[in-house]
């Protein structure tokens, strides 16, 4: 599927809710556990896509609109930013908080207009070179779906033990560790 703004912006729009459907209410061994030494919770997803919100995708966006953004280098993203940090807040909070700066930085994208000559304006990510616009908006929305995708893998990991023999028809549980 090409990269649509108006079906990246449908996913982005749906995460809060849908996080917040998923783990509002969860004891915290749902939403503390991890996969092991330096792997994430549930928790720890939630800090890392606030940060993502903060730092990352809508000031990249404005970095590449600006003019001459396609010279000027993002500057690196501490994926890590904020964990550490944030073990004493509520989970409560956190989803309000992604809600709400979801909410901003999305009506912010929204007030640019953007088509497709902005979409096809580029930038210099660090590590991978030159990327376009579009290409940044597509990868919020699929890193938002590999957030979930990881979220439900950590909860999954929790039962491990817990389904027996059943764990062999678990997919979830067969998916290999990703990171943020």
């Amino acid at each position: 599927m090409e990269q649509s703004l108006e079906r990246t912006m449908a996913v982005l729009e749906r995460t809060p809710a849908s996080l917040d459907a998923l783990l509002r209410g969860l004891p915290e061994e749902w939403t503390r556990g991890n996969e092991g030494e330096g792997t994430w919770s549930a928790f720890d997803v939630l800090v890392h896509l606030i940060n993502c919100e903060r730092t990352n995708w809508v000031p990249r966006a404005r970095t590449i609109l600006e003019p001459g953004g396609e010279v000027r280098e993002f500057p690196p993203f501490d994926r890590w930013g904020g964990i550490r940090e944030s073990q004493s807040m509520r989970l409560e909070d956190l989803l309000e908080r992604l809600a709400a700066v979801r909410a901003e930085n999305l009506e912010k994208v929204r007030s640019w207009g953007l088509g497709q000559k902005e979409l096809a304006m580029r930038g210099k990510h660090p590590s991978l070179g030159e990327v376009t616009l579009a290409q940044l908006m597509a990868t919020w929305a699929a890193h938002d779906l590999n957030h979930l995708h990881q979220i439900s893998r950590v909860m999954a990991h929790q039962y491990r033990e817990a389904v027996g023999p059943w764990r062999e028809f678990m997919g979830v549980m067969k998916c290999e560790g990703h990171g943020g």
